[in-house]
């Protein structure tokens, strides 16, 4: 009987605070967490994770010469932290200005609106389909990464940073061959070019075939160690090729590289089986365009 009562009381408090609640205290709660998860976003794809480390170990120490009364090291403890707040505004200006770039910018209401998202997503694979068509006529060497959910930030900085959208003008504009990129990797996140030149790692499998040359290598090593999407145009058979998981699709027709980015990079309302292009269906579309598999042997 008193357990029931204990619980009646909690349900009757719990009622009458629910009571209380105000739109704008709902409201309130949303902006935070949006906030809060945007500064997490933010954390993960900038250099502030391992700094955050340091701060926390700094937190717990200037704590632990609290409660043992170490009052040297609290005081330098405690000026340091009077400072710091400026120190971190100094040292992750970039990021900040670039947050607040976007904050301004027309993409930031795209957040609200995944229409407009999905419809960026069509355009940038229309125009990707476009440049490696014509580029492969000419056979000029592609090796663009559709960046997924693991971030790739490490391999943009090792290029020259950019914040485009997807054309095939400026793609071909990458790749032609006297351009200063074009021997390095475009990566694409959200449908937005963030870095050209950048360099991939080579994949490790000793078992693939000889007949592909550093480009494909390095595009089969993004897949191998992401779950990015690799597009690759040969510059010596002008053949297209995507790479998703260490495996490689070659030799394949416009109509084929397109269906493969839009069931890859697409928001589907069904969740797909990974890697479903290897499906009988697909497999038989591949055949009748002439793609061939190349898992290494």
């Amino acid at each position: 009987m008193r357990m029931s009562a204990r619980l009646t009381v909690l349900l009757g408090d719990a009622a009458r605070y629910l009571m209380t609640v105000k739109i704008t205290d709902i409201l309130d709660i949303l902006i935070m967490a949006f906030v809060t998860y945007k500064l997490l976003n933010f954390v993960k794809t900038s250099r502030a994770a391992n700094l955050l480390k340091g701060v926390f170990v700094f937190l717990v120490m200037l704590w632990l010469s609290t409660i043992f009364h170490l009052n040297g090291i609290n005081y330098i403890l405690g000026r340091m932290m009077e400072w710091g707040v400026l120190a971190l505004i100094i040292l992750f200006q970039p990021e900040i200005r670039r947050m607040l770039e976007q904050v301004g910018s027309r993409r930031f209401a795209q957040i609200f609106t995944r229409g407009e998202a999905e419809g960026a997503l069509e355009r940038m694979i229309g125009q990707t389909v476009l440049a490696c068509t014509e580029m492969s006529k000419t056979r000029t060497g592609v090796l663009i990464v559709f960046e997924r959910e693991i971030l790739l930030d490490d391999m943009v900085r090792s290029g020259t940073v950019l914040d485009a959208s997807v054309s095939s003008e400026l793609l071909k504009n990458i790749f032609f061959v006297k351009a200063p990129m074009h021997d390095g990797a475009v990566i694409v996140r959200n449908g937005r070019i963030l870095g050209a030149g950048c360099m991939l790692p080579l994949s490790k499998n000793v078992n693939l075939s000889r007949e592909l040359g550093m480009r494909h290598r390095a595009g089969i090593g993004m897949s191998e160690n992401s779950d990015a999407v690799v597009v690759i145009v040969s510059e010596e058979t002008g053949s297209i090729s995507v790479a998703i998981g260490g495996m490689l699709k070659r030799h394949l027709m416009p109509e084929t590289l397109e269906n493969i980015l839009r069931n890859e990079l697409l928001p589907q309302e069904v969740e797909p089986t990974r890697h479903h292009w290897f499906s009988l269906p697909a497999l038989l579309r591949f055949r009748k365009d002439g793609g061939e598999d190349d898992n290494g042997k």
